[in-house]
């Protein structure tokens, strides 16, 4: 092909991409998660090695699961379902196991309910009277009647168990002994007139299916949200029913749904989006919605100012609209029970270390940039992850920084280092995070499948700008003073305490705690001092390039005679 053909087939293909509409490259990249959840549906299929293990299935389901999520009012939503169905199906086929089997019926129950102008509809009717046929409801006579043939009947060859990726086999078909199942502890939440989060509290991990019910007003039902907990119990002491009363919810609440599942129940007011993603180390399932008018509060998108309660000086309001940056929430790492990382120096502890340099650099900020202030603790108390962000979100912070200090086996390594929420990129940033969330690095790259249906809502790049101003002032400012002072650069994690900020949102590591020389420099005043002028500078340096002026002298207008 000539040259001057290749530029005319770019040309070409730039008009059809430019006539393009958004519903259209919508419907695109949901059509491609799509084939490529069939890619994967065929592979399986075609490997009966694979098809042993359930970890294969559940990958394969997550990906048509992310069909529906990515586009639940679209074309696909159904398609996404109806495949989500086959293959619980399929699996239960393999493991006998029947929460799988419900779990099929679920989907196509989901379909009927939710898309009945659908051609998936009558397929997934279909489906369901094919399952109900071939596993119907036994009746004590009836299975009085199969222990009476029992002797004539040629026995089947054995069906292979689900092997999990630790080679351990699933639990076998039959119902779930009380003392094996997990128990729903507390439901928690936190809210502000456009985002509400809440968290369901359980003593084992478990798997969960979500449901959005539409308003149904002849039975004088709003518009629910619920999540089904498997093999669970509520805990006697639990709280069924919490008002929350929002602008949002309503209230939430659980019951005993089945003699092994527990049902945990949102009634909605109103609502634009919502996600659902779980945590371990204890394991809870988490619940972030969103209102129709909730939006990014960083820099040049600030909030409005409510005067109703108290009197606010004008200028004071002026210079915080002119800065773009109000309200910053720093969130000292660890805490109360949980000490952080152990020092190199004895009774040195990273909780501590933390709060400390949260309130000077809280000092400093006030000082220097003139902003608001909060800190997610200002004492020695035990706080939740999922907690931090919900109290930046709560309080509408337009930054949210997370202070920690590092630590490794090897006391040789040093550095300062800065993060911001996305998949990790390096087996140091795995270990980082999983050390930070305290959890297992499995667990953490587990993380991805829920991030990459959140990144949508995290304010990646203006973190990362954020993170890099930080980070260069850091390592500039330290250096001037002090000898061996190792930049470790900007890295990405999924970290536990980053995931849900709707505001740019970083995680500074400030040293290794658990080498010799930053851990006394990291328990020294002046070091202390420094390191936290240099973060005040770092976010100096993003505000001005946000917006150039925000940090100028306003000088007075001259008068001039009339």
């Amino acid at each position: 092909m000539t040259n001057k053909k290749k530029v005319l087939s770019v040309m070409v293909l730039f008009c059809i991409c430019m006539m393009v509409s958004p519903t259209q490259l919508l419907a695109e990249t949901v059509k491609s998660k799509y084939l490529k959840a069939d890619a994967a549906y065929r592979k399986l299929r075609h490997n009966p090695k694979k098809q042993t293990y359930r970890h294969n299935w559940t990958a394969c389901i997550k990906k048509y699961d992310a069909v529906y999520r990515h586009d639940p009012s679209g074309v696909w939503a159904a398609a996404g379902l109806y495949k989500k169905g086959i293959l619980y199906y399929e699996l239960f086929r393999w493991s006998n196991i029947p929460a799988d089997k419900d779990a099929a019926l679920s989907e196509f129950n989901r379909i009927i309910d939710d898309y009945p102008d659908s051609r998936y509809r009558s397929k997934a009717a279909k489906e369901i009277a094919k399952i109900n046929k071939k596993h119907p409801p036994r009746t004590p006579a009836k299975q009085a009647k199969v222990k009476k043939k029992k002797s004539r009947v040629k026995k089947k060859p054995p069906v292979p168990s689900a092997v999990s990726s630790t080679g351990t086999k699933a639990p076998a078909a039959g119902p779930v002994p009380i003392d094996a199942m997990g128990t729903v502890t507390d439901l928690r939440f936190w809210s502000n007139p456009s985002y509400t989060r809440i968290v369901i509290d359980a003593n084992k991990e478990t798997s969960f299916a979500d449901r959005l019910l539409k308003k149904d007003p002849s039975i004088h039902k709003p518009q629910r949200l619920y999540v089904d907990l498997k093999q669970s119990r509520v805990a006697k002491d639990l709280d069924k029913l919490i008002p929350i009363d929002d602008n949002l919810l309503a209230n939430v609440r659980a019951a005993q749904y089945t003699r092994d599942t527990v049902r945990v129940v949102i009634d909605i007011k109103s609502f634009k989006n919502y996600k659902i993603f779980s945590l371990r180390n204890p394991f809870r399932i988490v619940i972030d919605v969103w209102g129709k008018d909730a939006g990014t509060t960083y820099a040049g998108k600030r909030r409005s100012t409510s005067t109703s309660n108290k009197k606010v000086d004008p200028g004071a309001i002026t210079k915080q609209f002119a800065l773009g940056v109000g309200r910053i929430v720093i969130d000292p790492g660890h805490g109360g029970r949980d000490y952080g990382a152990p020092g190199y120096l004895k009774g040195v502890h990273e909780r501590d270390v933390a709060l400390k340099l949260a309130k000077k650099l809280a000092k400093k900020i006030r000082a220097d940039l003139k902003c608001e202030v909060i800190l997610t603790r200002s004492d020695n108390r035990y706080l939740p992850l999922e907690e931090r962000p919900a109290i930046a979100n709560t309080k509408n912070a337009d930054l949210f920084i997370s202070l920690h200090t590092n630590a490794s086996k090897d006391k040789r390594a040093y550095g300062i280092e800065t993060y911001f929420l996305n998949l990790a990129t390096d087996d140091d940033a795995i270990q980082v995070a999983a050390m930070e969330n305290a959890t297992s690095t499995k667990n953490i790259s587990d993380l991805h499948d829920i991030l990459s249906s959140l990144m949508k809502n995290a304010n990646i790049n203006e973190s990362s700008r954020l993170a890099t101003k930080v980070q260069d002032a850091m390592t500039r400012d330290l250096k001037k003073n002090y000898s061996r002072i190792n930049n470790k650069g900007v890295k990405q994690a999924p970290f536990y305490v980053l995931i849900g900020a709707q505001m740019p949102a970083i995680l500074i590591e400030t040293g290794f705690i658990s080498n010799p020389r930053e851990c006394k420099r990291l328990t020294n005043s002046k070091y202390q001092d420094r390191i936290c002028d240099a973060i005040v500078r770092g976010i100096k340096n993003y505000i001005e390039e946000t917006n150039p002026t925000a940090f100028r002298k306003h000088r007075p207008k001259s008068k001039t005679k009339g």
